[in-house]
């Protein structure tokens, strides 16, 4: 059922999608997608957003628990992008081996059913000063083994990180209009 509603609000979400979204690259060992879209705001509200309130614009329906608002990001490295549970434990959904605050965060781990494969992946927040805010810039690169392939799962992780991407964006920008309100 869930797929049959991805494919029905498909061209909804297609209206949303980020200026960018492509698959680069995809082959039976491996892909790359690349996500980039213009938030509305300077580029240290965009990381700050991205890291601090990770657990705000992340879709729970990608998680382990079903809770986005336990996700977290240590932002440095050998830090995390973990998911704690309610009972204790959790879950490390990625590792955090480069940082440039303010400018770039290195990611490597498989997420979702990517961490059950033979894969691994790096997946790199860029962020860049541009007229009008920032960029943002989400790349993942995957190789490893999977029987039949990487290839044919290509698409739908690409789906996620640009939904991913487009939360991020519509969350800083929610974030930016309610404190220009407040003033």
């Amino acid at each position: 059922m869930k797929y049959l509603t991805r494919v029905l609000l498909a061209p909804i979400l297609m209206a949303t999608c980020p200026v960018l979204a492509e698959v680069t690259d995809a082959e039976a060992g491996g892909f790359t997608t690349v996500n980039e879209v213009l938030i509305d705001a300077n580029r240290i509200d965009a990381w700050k957003a991205a890291i601090d309130d990770v657990g705000q614009w992340w879709n729970s329906d990608h998680t382990v628990a079903g809770d986005a608002r336990r996700m977290s990001i240590t932002a440095v490295p050998q830090g995390c992008f973990c998911e704690r549970f309610e009972s204790g434990g959790g879950v490390v959904h990625m590792n955090v081996t480069m940082v440039s605050p303010g400018v770039i965060i290195r990611l490597t781990g498989g997420l979702g059913p990517l961490g059950l494969m033979g894969v691994e992946g790096n997946m790199t927040w860029e962020f860049e000063d541009a007229d009008g805010g920032t960029v943002v810039r989400f790349t993942y690169a995957v190789g490893g083994y999977r029987a039949g392939g990487l290839e044919p799962v290509a698409e739908p992780v690409d789906f996620v990180v640009g939904e991913a991407l487009n939360r991020l964006k519509a969350h800083v920008e929610s974030r930016d209009s309610d404190s220009a309100g407040a003033e």
